[in-house]
């Protein structure tokens, strides 16, 4: 009779990894030799590497190459997009979920609140719509300029939100029924209702046919709190906000430590922890 012990010591495992923060530096493509190796070893030895980012499809797949992974899942946008990396895909990867919502009455109140808040909504694969010019670390992806009125003329996966002081509004916009992330005080994400870098992961889990007891996630943000209350083992990075490091199972390195390629290599047999 197989017991859940037997199942955290054996059978394919699903590490989740965060990108910005936890990998790489917030909007670079810059992973170390360090982290790279150890996603190569855990992936050898049999197990799933999923990306869950923050970033738009067009900024995570870059990433996922980089690591060496062609084939395989991808989660981006909080949550609001899930992809199979493909190479036989004329892009690369085949969408399977892309969930969206109506950003008009969230930027209704923004703008009446902050006039002049940035607004840019993603074009999945593309980039975005942007009310404003925003950098290239900022955003992934071709930035198209456009009036308000067109960035808000459809619905889309990731709504972006920027002005200083921008996220007193998180609770009047959550009360439109949408989900809103703060990444600092001037920038708030928002995305459709209900979902989190953790719903999108666990359909990624179930189509891997992962048993839960074989779950591992790593990451560092607000909006790894779901991400990391969902898999077996929750691992913060050493510097996450006090916050992030209290909801999660065990606390790692730093980015500057590589503490995402330690967490990595506890999934080798030689150094597997017991789980939880």
């Amino acid at each position: 009779m197989t017991t859940t012990n037997d199942l955290r010591q054996s059978g394919a495992a699903m590490v989740v990894l965060d990108i910005d923060g936890t990998i790489a530096p917030s909007g670079t493509a810059e992973v170390t030799a360090a982290v790279r190796a150890a996603v190569a070893r855990v992936r050898a030895a049999g197990h799933h590497v999923v990306l869950g980012s923050g970033r738009s499809l067009v900024g995570v797949v870059p990433i996922a190459r980089l690591l060496g992974i062609t084939a395989g899942w991808v989660v981006a946008s909080n949550g609001a997009v899930t992809a199979r990396l493909d190479p036989q895909a004329p892009d690369g990867y085949r969408l399977h979920q892309a969930i969206t919502f109506d950003p008009g009455p969230v930027v209704r109140r923004t703008r009446s609140a902050f006039p002049g808040a940035r607004v840019a909504a993603e074009l999945v694969g593309r980039g975005y719509k942007v009310s404003h010019l925003f950098t290239p670390h900022e955003l992934n992806g071709a930035q198209q300029i456009v009036d308000v009125a067109e960035v808000i003329d459809r619905h889309t996966t990731r709504l972006v939100l920027s002005a200083p002081g921008i996220t007193v509004l998180r609770s009047k916009l959550q009360a439109v029924g949408v989900t809103v992330t703060p990444a600092g005080d001037n920038w708030l994400d928002v995305t459709p209702p209900g979902l989190s870098k953790a719903t999108a992961l666990e359909y990624v889990r179930t189509q891997l046919d992962v048993h839960p007891s074989r779950t591992t996630a790593v990451g560092d943000g607000i909006n790894d709190l779901e991400m990391l209350a969902w898999a077996n083992r929750g691992v913060a990075m050493g510097h996450a906000p006090a916050e992030v490091r209290a909801a999660a199972d065990d606390v790692t390195g730093t980015l500057q430590d590589d503490g995402a390629a330690t967490v990595l290599r506890s999934l080798l047999p030689e150094t597997m922890p017991a789980g939880r």
